[in-house]
Formats: structure tokens, C-alpha cells, sequence
């Protein structure tokens, strides 16, 4: 298109965060006007429901190699987590002086998955709906600065350790839009800088190993809201009429685009490894095709974080304090420690060469 800004997929998912933000803190009276259809969470779900099938095109000529990252994300995030979440609320409570309805759904947000972690424990604890509220609104606005900021950092410090700066974005960056689109972003440039120096990764591999990181944390979040809620009902806010935690609350809040993502998944292996050589021939370019979708679901992710991040009414909200807690948790521990846990699962494990 010759009027088009000639943007890569990476560069256009930069584009559309900046004319997100500049509609939410500029033109406030169109986002408002646009808010329903501005819903991160949905297009970044489709956009990963996706992704599984080409992670499994990508996988199926080194499925032992695949094989082993994923047995090596299970591993980091189950360490990332138990330690993320336990340090978090105890800053919260013990630093800050933040009640126990706020400290679990901020620990959760900043530790799990960001606007879904926060929402589902905000509910499971039976906190008031301006927690987990507030609590997103804080998460979108730092997941845009960690967009901004850590792609280039990785690029920078991690281009010869390319999983272990995938695995970071999936442990590092709050919300699935902004860690997997951050994963995209990371992977480029990284490609881009090891090609200038002659070396020729298969694309795919670092993207999918954020992504594969995310989906396992997301995970937790059933599991953890039923286990805060027991503890809740049980031994905090104890009253005859109290209702109390299910197992069933652990499958009523699990991720069910997890369920898309696997079935994607193990589809495109079925595709490419247990059907005839005349039809896995074409699995290759129909993911193709289907991967320019994601890309168009990954750019209204970006677009939507961006329209929902009104710095200035959020700023009027009165959470500079949750935002230090925020900040000081982020930056000064999370991001830290899950490049320590990347590098240990991570480190010397490099993609295959471009054939």
C-alpha cells in the first residue's frame, strides 16, 4: 500500500499503543465512545487461541526441543510464583500498611496474570468491586511502560540467550496482551540483531516461549482464587452466613482460552505429523494465513490497553500509593527475579537455525 507507514507487525503494535494513549488522554470524549468495544482481554485471547496452532507447526519439526521448553516453563513459573506472590503481599502489608482485601488481589495482579488474576481473587476473597478495579487500572498502565522498555532491554543484554529473554517477557510483563505482543516485539529484534551477525534463528521459538510461560501462569488462577477463598471464608472473614469456597471455583475461573489454545495446539501436531505428506505439506501456509489474524488481534490488544490508559483520571482515582506499591514491587523485585529464574531454566538454550 503506497500510503501505508511501511511498519512491521512489531513496529505497527508500538503504533497502535501510542494512538491508544493519545485517544485515552487527549480525546477522551471518543473513548469514551469506543469503550465497548475496547476489550484487551477478549482480542488477546483469540490472538493466543491462535498462536497454538503455529506454535505447533513450529514445534513439529523439533518436538523434543519443544518438549523440553515447556517441561522447562512449567518449571519456572511454578518457582517465579511461589516466591512473586508471598514477597508482594508481604510489601503490600508490611511496607505499605494496605488492608488484606487490598494486598491479595494487588499480589495476585502483579504476580499472576494481571487484570484476570486480579479480578478473579478480588472476587474469591469478596473484596469490594473498586479493588480489583483500581487494581487493572494500575496493571494496563505498567504493562505499557514494560512494552516501552524491556523488548529493547532484552535486545540489548540477552540477543545470544534468545529464550531466556522469551521466558522473561512471559514472567516479567503483567497481562497476556502486553507479555505475549512483548514476546513478538522481543523476538524481532533479537532475530534482527543476531541476522546482522550472521547468525539465522527459525522464528517462532521466542515468541513461543512467552507465550507457553503466560498460558502457565495463567493457570494458577483458578487454583489460587479457590485456595485464597478457602483461607477467606475459612480462618479471615469467618461468619455463619459466609459462603464458602467450592471446588468447582477452581473450573469457574479457570482461563477456558487455555482450553482453545491447547485443542490449536495439538490440532496443528495432528496436522503436521499424523496425516498425509499432501496434506501436511499445506499445514505450513493455512497457519500462515490464520497468523495474520493474530497479528490484527495482537494490534487491537494494543490499541485497547493504550485507549484504557487515562493517566490523568486514573491519577485522580487517589492510588499514587497502590501505584508505589506497584512500582517498587515491578521494578524492584519482579522483573529481577524472573530474569534470575529464566536464566537458570533458560540459560545456553538456544532456538534451531533457520534452514
Amino acid at each position: 500500500m503506497s500510503w501505508s507507514l511501511h511498519l512491521t507487525n512489531e513496529g505497527a503494535y508500538i503504533f497502535a499503543l501510542l494512538a491508544g494513549l493519545v485517544i485515552a488522554n487527549f480525546l477522551p470524549r471518543f473513548a469514551e465512545a469506543i469503550k465497548d468495544a475496547v476489550r484487551p482481554e477478549l482480542y488477546i485471547k483469540v490472538a493466543i487461541v491462535i498462536l497454538g496452532g503455529f506454535f505447533a507447526v513450529t514445534a513439529a519439526g523439533k518436538l523434543g526441543f519443544a518438549s523440553s521448553l515447556l517441561l522447562r516453563g512449567v518449571a519456572a513459573i511454578v518457582e517465579a510464583y511461589l516466591i512473586y506472590w508471598a514477597v508482594v503481599y508481604f510489601i503490600a502489608r508490611k511496607w505499605f500498611g494496605f488492608s488484606r482485601e487490598w494486598s491479595a488481589p494487588l499480589a495476585a495482579g502483579i504476580s499472576i496474570c494481571g487484570v484476570s488474576a486480579a479480578i478473579a481473587i478480588g472476587g474469591a476473597i469478596r473484596a469490594r468491586p473498586i479493588v480489583p478495579a483500581l487494581v487493572s487500572s494500575l496493571v494496563l498502565i505498567f504493562a505499557v511502560l514494560e512494552v516501552l522498555i524491556l523488548p529493547f532491554v532484552a535486545q540489548t543484554w540477552l540477543a545470544h540467550e534468545p529464550l531466556v529473554a522469551g521466558a522473561w517477557m512471559g514472567l516479567a510483563v503483567k497481562t497476556d496482551g502486553a507479555a505475549v505482543a512483548s514476546g513478538a516485539i522481543t523476538e524481532s529484534l533479537i532475530l534482527a540483531k543476531n541476522a546482522s551477525e550472521g547468525v539465522h534463528y527459525q522464528p517462532g521459538w521466542i515468541l513461543g516461549t512467552a507465550a507457553t510461560v503466560k498460558v502457565f501462569i495463567d493457570i494458577f488462577i483458578g487454583v489460587w482464587a479457590f485456595v485464597l477463598g478457602y483461607i477467606w471464608t475459612n480462618h479471615i472473614n469467618v461468619t455463619p452466613a459466609a459462603e464458602k469456597a467450592r471446588l468447582r471455583e477452581i473450573w469457574e475461573r479457570f482461563p477456558k482460552f487455555i482450553i482453545g489454545f491447547l485443542i490449536t495446539f495439538a490440532l496443528g501436531l495432528y496436522l503436521s505429523l499424523g496425516t498425509p505428506a499432501d496434506i501436511a505439506k499445506n499445514v505450513p501456509a493455512a497457519v500462515g494465513e490464520a497468523n495474520t489474524f493474530r497479528v490484527i488481534f495482537f494490534i487491537l490488544t494494543f490499541f485497547s490497553i493504550g485507549v484504557l490508559s487515562n493517566f490523568r483520571a486514573l491519577w485522580q482515582e487517589g492510588f499514587g500509593k497502590l501505584a508505589a506499591v506497584y512500582a517498587v514491587s515491578l521494578f524492584g523485585f519482579v522483573i529481577w527475579v524472573g530474569l534470575l529464574i529464566s536464566w537458570i531454566f533458560f540459560n545456553g538454550i538456544t532456538p534451531p537455525l533457520a534452514s
